[in-house]
This record gives structure tokens, sequence and C-alpha cells, in this order.
């Protein structure tokens, strides 16, 4: 762990503390990417199904840059390209995307394509699969579509309480890769209490990313008084990390970005924290941290905990053209 003061220290300000790691992770990196990459080799527009990633700030930078949205298949014209988002698609969608002729990129992050190729394992064994997560986020949707016959999604330890089970023999447990650590290990520790006979993934689901800032949030708690985390409403990690500061007993809000922070919420602050979920981007953060100077938080100190060195390929059709960039 290492502590950096990044502005001279004046003993009358209020201090900022901006722990790391925080904001964007390796399959948000990957997936920005192949957006701006798939623009450069095929010009505008370039089609992408749901948000890229869960951040406003990312997706309007890549709208004014030809990107184009869209939540159905059928929105898409006949031979376009299109980009699938790092949350993953269910398989009828990679089959619509065929049908329409649709050049597809795909920028699933590889840590949730693990996921559905687990679903896929334990279906094939004839299990009924319990998926642990937020049932109408975009990454459940696209792992549960694998083996939607055999898929039953829980979100908490009441759920897992009332669920009814074909064969108590035969299941297996997975979960989304951007859950609290703390509420999963407690509705995993539920489902085995219930049913001994349950199996999981050979390792952790939640990805490196997600358990790093939260750990590092955990960590800030015991520096400042209130924590702020940048990040989308709709950012499934971003509000883990408010509520792992609030479980801490800290408390924690969550901004887009620095037009949301409310003067009120200082109000007695002598102390501050700052971290980013894994989709939003450091401008933000640099941002909301110029704003906050201007509330007195003027001392600037960067809390390095976990050094993440984490890099994933690019789809083959758009390695070579990153190497010529």
């Amino acid at each position: 762990m290492t502590l950096t003061t990044i502005h001279g220290t004046n003993h009358g300000a209020k201090t900022l503390v901006r722990v790391r790691p925080r904001g964007f992770c390796a399959g948000v990196v990957r997936a920005v990417d192949i957006v701006e990459l798939a623009l450069e080799a095929y010009g505008n527009p370039v089609y992408v199904h749901h948000e890229i990633v869960h951040n406003r700030y990312v997706v309007n930078q890549l709208r004014r840059r030809g990107a184009i949205f869209v939540e159905t298949i059928e929105e898409v014209p006949v031979g376009s390209v299109l980009v699938f988002s790092a949350h993953g698609v269910p398989p009828k969608v990679r089959v619509e995307a065929k049908e329409r002729q649709l050049r597809v990129v795909d920028a699933t992050c590889p840590l949730v394509t693990k996921v559905h190729l687990e679903a896929l394992k334990f279906a094939r064994e004839g299990r009924t699969l319990i998926l642990i997560g937020h049932r109408d986020h975009q990454e459940i949707v696209g792992t549960s579509g694998e083996a939607p016959d055999r898929t039953i999604i829980v979100g908490n330890v009441e759920e897992v309480d009332q669920l009814v089970v074909p064969d108590p023999a035969k299941l297996a447990f997975l979960t989304q890769t951007t859950l609290s650590l703390y509420d999963t290990q407690e509705i995993v520790a539920r489902l085995r209490q219930r049913f001994p006979a349950i199996v999981g993934p050979a390792s952790d689901d939640i990805c490196y990313a997600t358990q790093n800032r939260q750990e590092a949030v955990e960590a800030l708690t015991h520096e400042v008084e209130l924590i702020l985390v940048v990040g989308s409403a709709n950012s499934s990690n971003s509000n883990r990390l408010v509520e792992v500061a609030i479980r801490a007993g800290v408390a924690s809000r969550l901004i887009e970005d620095a037009n949301d922070i409310d003067a009120s919420w200082l109000d007695g602050v002598k102390t501050l924290g700052l971290t980013a979920g894994a989709s939003a981007p450091e401008i933000l953060v640099e941002q909301v941290s110029q704003r906050l100077s201007s509330f007195g938080f003027t001392n600037h100190r960067d809390l390095d905990l976990i050094r993440e060195d984490v890099r994933f390929t690019l789809p083959p059709e758009l390695a070579a053209r990153q190497g010529a960039r």
C-alpha cells in the first residue's frame, strides 16, 4: 500500500483521499476499444447492442463518434456491423444477428464469457442452475439465456429460502460478475445449507475488478467520513461500492459526474473519499476532484492499494488495427 500526496499540504484545508484501484477495468477498456476500432475499420455507423458499458459519459462519447445504440436486433439494418456489449447476450440474439446477416464484433467481457461456458457445462450435466444476480441486468439476461429452461434467478437470501427445485441432488450455482462479495457469500452459504449437494464454479465468478474495488472502498472507510462513488445509476458494480461503504458505517453517495455533488453532503466533513466504478472513466474523477477543490478539499492524496495489470486480447479482426495505431 502506498499513500501519495499530490498537492502540498495546507493544514487549514480539507482532505480528499482518492483510492486506487478505481475506474475502468480490463473488460471495459477492451469493450470501448472495440467500438472505437470498429468505427475506424468499418466507418459510420457501427451499431451496438445495448449500452457498451453502463456509463452515460462513455456512451455519449461513442455516440458522437458514430456509434448507434439499439435495444433489439430488428433495429439494425441488414448487413450492418453490430457490436455486442461487454455484458454479453443470450444465444437467441446471436441467432437473430446471423439471420440479419450482420457483421458481429463481440465485446463481451471474457470473464462474462467464462460464466456462460460454466452455465452450458452445468446444463449439459443435467443440473438445474441457480443464477445469483439482478434479474433485469443485461449480464443476467445473457447468462440465463444459455439454459433458460434450467435456470432459476435469485437475488437475496429470502429468495433462496423460497426455492423449490426439481432435484436437490442435481443443482449448480453461478453468479453475476459485479455483485457484492458480502451478499454473494451470504447467498452461497444459504444455498449450501439448504442444498448440500449443490456444486459451483471452479473459481469465483465475481470479477477481479469488482473484488478489488470493493476491498479498496472497505480500506478507504477507515480513512474518511464520506465516500463519493463516480458511476452511473444503472452500473451494478458502482452501486455495490456505495453499499460496501454504508455497510462499513461510512456515508456514501453515487454521482454521475461533478454536477451531481450536493454541497450539503459536505457540511462538517473534513476528510472525503473518492472512487469510481469499473465503467467510469478517469476524466470524470478528475472533474469531480476539481469541483471538490472549490468546496475546500484542496489536500489531495492517492491511496494506492492493489496493482492491476490485467489485459484482455481484442477480437482478431481488430487486433491488427490496434497495433497499427
